[in-house]
């Protein structure tokens, strides 16, 4: 399975990738999400360390039990070859009702066919107050006409 841009990244294909990465964690969809990382894929997030495509879903389906009316913006940091750097920002409730936005770097790299077979998270969580959120699109895609995080200052 391939899928496209393809190492070695540019500028426009490493945005293109984190772009579609961020669409697909937008969904909420553990199995799309899980597609595009190898079968044997290795990730730390945060300190957990997961290992197979499988484990990655059954991770993905927890982290969205908890994480509810989560909305994800990725920005590239940087590129080389078949690696790029991203960071990230993300708002998300629990049950009780408590916001918080997640701050976020990750660090991916990919087999020549586009498949991320490395992800290395680090994130921290800020409680913050509902009147303080910053993404306020429906679920799902974030917008084109959205601010980065870059606009938004984070």
């Amino acid at each position: 399975m391939s899928r496209p841009p393809l190492p070695p990244f540019t500028l426009e294909t490493a945005a293109q990738k984190a772009r579609m990465a961020e669409d697909a964690w937008n969904s909420r969809d553990p199995a799309r999400v899980a597609l595009a990382y190898t079968t044997d894929s290795r990730w730390r997030n945060r300190a957990e360390f997961i290992e197979g495509r499988e484990a990655i879903e059954v991770f993905l389906v927890r982290k969205w039990a908890r994480e509810l009316d989560y909305r994800l913006v990725k920005e590239v940091w940087a590129f080389h070859e078949n690696r790029i750097a991203v960071r990230f920002a993300y708002e998300w409730h629990d049950d009780a009702g408590q916001w918080c936005r997640s701050y976020g770097n990750e660090n991916w790299e990919f087999d020549a066919d586009g498949l991320m077979r490395l992800r290395i998270a680090s994130i921290n969580d800020l409680p913050i107050a509902e009147s303080e959120r910053r993404y306020h699109w429906p679920l799902g895609r974030r917008p084109d006409d959205h601010p980065g995080l870059s606009a938004l200052g984070f």
